[in-house]
């Protein structure tokens, strides 16, 4: 079996053209180099050099098996290469689920700064629903997962509660109920609401505590994202009870923000499939999001 030092001593000979200078570039004796030329060429079961007047002269299987040692010492080096880039973080291709809320707010955020330290490694964002990003998990087609849950349990994955949220109620500019700053769940029973397609955590939770209080609401549009929502009260066209991250997407000359009585609340979790530990790149995207949530909580959006 050939050692990887033989073949760095014959690839340096073969380049520079002599035992000395093979002997500078490997910081060795040439004495040593003579050695690892002579094993390697006993090893090789074929004559290398012709030693004349105690000089080495490649043969021309030399020059051929040369091409080949080459070759293999720069995949070796390019191994190492890529290893030093994993271990420290700077290479390696994420797919991460999220609800479409998080898309459009504190993952792009994190995103951006994850790239500034990491520019060689790539993510992919799949925009899902919940159903969606739970199947994602437990089919283990993602590395990392951020969604909402209303208490914070693994759902086919392992689970780590990232900050609390409280929901918000966001009306049109000049609204009747625009000068209160908490608003009873009650006082919404007329209104007209702008909500999120069914199926989502955030309106399961809304529809049930409404039924709780037994409070009817007239339902004029249903959108996938709270982005659009949030451009529909914008123009008048009726109220919406969104989460506390979209504070990025309002227009504050257009729209009012109020909390409610009794709250809304859930979770902001992160999910890790079962049995798929986080890489390296992996580890440093969700301390990006991480950093992103602690601003979140710095600015009082979230606790």
């Amino acid at each position: 079996m050939f050692k990887t030092r033989e073949l760095k001593a014959f690839d340096a000979y073969m380049k520079l053209g002599g035992v000395k200078l093979a002997a500078e570039q490997m910081d060795t004796s040439q004495p040593m180099v003579s050695r690892l030329l002579s094993s390697l060429e006993a090893k090789a079961g074929f004559e290398l050099f012709q030693r004349k007047r105690n000089r080495l002269a490649p043969t021309a299987e030399a020059f051929r098996f040369h091409q080949t040692v080459a070759h293999h010492l720069a995949g070796l080096r390019n191994l190492e290469l890529e290893a030093n880039a994993i271990a420290s973080g700077q290479v390696g291709h994420l797919v991460i689920a999220a609800q479409p809320i998080f898309c459009d707010t504190f993952l792009l955020d994190a995103l951006v700064k994850f790239r500034k330290n990491h520019p060689q490694a790539t993510v992919q964002i799949a925009d899902v629903g919940m159903a969606e990003m739970l199947r994602m998990i437990s089919e283990q087609r993602c590395d990392l997962a951020f969604g909402i849950t209303l208490n914070a349990e693994a759902f086919g994955g392992d689970a780590l509660s990232l900050a609390h949220c409280e929901a918000q109620c966001i009306l049109p500019k000049g609204h009747a109920l625009g000068d209160m700053d908490e608003i009873p769940l009650p006082r919404l029973r007329k209104e007209l609401f702008i909500d999120l397609a069914q199926g989502s955590p955030l309106r399961r939770r809304i529809d049930h505590m409404m039924e709780t209080i037994q409070v009817h609401r007239t339902i004029v549009a249903e959108l996938r994202t709270v982005h659009s929502i949030v451009r529909l009260v914008e123009r008048g066209e009726g109220i919406a009870i969104i989460d506390p991250t979209a504070h990025q997407l309002l227009d504050p000359e257009r729209v009012t923000v109020h909390r409610l009585i009794p709250a809304i609340n859930w979770d902001i979790a992160r999910f890790i499939p079962h049995e798929r530990p986080l890489s390296t790149v992996g580890q440093a995207f969700a301390e990006a999001v991480a950093h992103e949530i602690d601003s979140l909580k710095r600015a009082g959006v979230v606790s």
